[in-house]
């Protein structure tokens, strides 16, 4: 049975709809409104006290002011301010230096250092055509100058900055051979680029990788040294990511990619506990067996790796117990005078959904350096490395095969078709980054 609406009961309703619609369009605006008058508020506020400061500053202040340190020096304070452990400010000439980095490409002469107890810079690695190995300058030399400056009263950090610099400047080096000799000698800067994977085959056919950055390069440098790797006879590889600090996300992504099958990489949890997929694996995965070897310095992208490799791979994890750095960080933002920003956005999440921030990612086989190992770690060899030692054998067991364990032979018995024991992924892939 229809029955019909009467004409004023209709206007009736449309009355209250309009009214209800209205409302709350109102309180919202209201809502809109005043949480726009604080933020002004609030804004007002800091560049106000910023203001103050600056005026009497510059009416009162006896040295001179230069006004490009003091905004960046601002800039820095204000991310500094916010907390957050892992943001960066970087200025534009630090953030041309990142990107470099990233590209696998810095100024330079060439060479990683560290401190060594004598207070000055112990060459540990001098890259393959870079102006240190033009000048011939060896690993176990020290630089004890730079530019008429002791290297005792600098950090590491203060002598890489120092050895870099642009595309045919100078820079003199005091530089102490392996064998005492001291040499003045006045390096060149220049481009060049150094590989993030080196890759060789071992006795037994074990693969052995060493992972040394996540950067732009890395995936297609890893997908070369598999290929090869597996081409010649691998039936296991152990892959080495001790000391990568996992820079790039999207890198450690795709790596796992090529080792993995079909599913979810990595997610990311918002501050609002929204959960986004951040990259899928397709189908195609390295069917040997794998050994992943980590230990305290491994974070962000490199746990991520050893994390989704055990749980997508059936990989083992050796090592020690990693960083615990599980925080996403933004995209550098790039500002309008080339300076730029990072920010912490959300909590990274592994395959299964977890997350390893605070807790870092633990070993399925415990295996330490002694502090003596650790202090010389940058000597150690395939053949004197205990924990790349204890990662062959792990392999071996999982392949089943005890003959492939690994012991101080297993280098030198190296596979006749893998060219030299050193042999990087930069031979026909892209090239990375480097120290100094």
């Amino acid at each position: 049975m229809n029955k019909k609406i009467s004409v004023s009961l209709a206007i009736t309703v449309a009355l209250l709809a309009m009214t209800v619609t209205f409302s709350i369009t109102m309180i919202v605006a209201m809502r809109m409104f005043d949480n726009q008058v604080q933020s002004v508020q609030e804004k007002e506020s800091m560049y106000g006290k910023l203001s103050e400061i600056d005026k009497f500053v510059r009416a009162n202040y006896y040295g001179e002011i230069n006004d490009d340190t003091l905004y960046d020096t601002i800039a820095s304070g204000y991310i500094l301010g916010l907390g957050d452990r892992y943001a960066t400010y970087y200025t534009a000439k630090a953030f041309t230096e990142l990107q470099d980095m990233q590209n696998g490409k810095i100024m330079g002469i060439g060479v990683d250092v560290i401190k060594d107890t004598s207070g000055a810079a112990r060459i540990t690695k001098v890259y393959a055509d870079s102006p240190a190995d033009q000048m011939g300058m060896e690993m176990d030399g020290f630089i004890t100058a730079i530019d008429g400056v002791e290297v005792k009263g600098l950090t590491r950090d203060n002598v890489i900055s120092r050895l870099r610099g642009e595309a045919g400047t100078t820079v003199k080096v005091t530089y102490l051979t392996p064998s005492n000799e001291e040499q003045e000698l006045e390096v060149t800067r220049a481009q060049y680029s150094t590989p993030s994977v080196e890759y060789q085959l071992l006795a037994g056919n074990r693969g052995y990788i060493k992972i040394t950055a996540f950067n732009n390069n890395t995936p297609s440098e890893l997908s070369y040294a598999v290929s090869q790797l597996q081409n010649t006879g691998a039936t296991g590889l152990v892959l080495d990511v001790r000391n990568n600090s996992g820079d790039v996300i999207s890198a450690a992504e795709q790596c796992i990619d090529i080792l993995c099958g079909e599913g979810v990489v990595a997610s990311a949890e918002y501050k609002d506990g929204t959960i986004e997929t951040l990259y899928e694996s397709d189908e195609n995965q390295v069917s040997i067996p794998l050994v992943c070897l980590v230990n305290g310095p491994t974070a962000s992208g490199a746990e991520l790796f050893a994390a989704t490799l055990r749980d997508m791979n059936g990989a083992q994890i050796v090592g020690v117990k990693t960083m615990g750095k599980g925080m996403l960080q933004a995209e550098p933002e790039k500002l309008s005078d080339g300076s730029a920003i990072v920010i912490t956005v959300a909590k990274l999440l592994t395959s299964q959904g977890d997350s390893f921030d605070g807790v870092g990612v633990t070993p399925d086989v415990e295996s330490a350096l002694t502090a003596d190992e650790e202090q010389m770690s940058y000597a150690l060899t395939v053949d004197t490395d205990p924990q790349i030692q204890r990662s062959l054998e792990v392999l071996s067991g999982m392949i089943g095969d005890e003959t492939g364990d690994s012991s101080s032979e297993s280098s030198s018995e190296a596979s006749s078709e893998t060219a030299d024991s050193q042999q990087t992924a930069e031979d026909d892939a892209s090239e990375t980054s480097e120290e100094g």
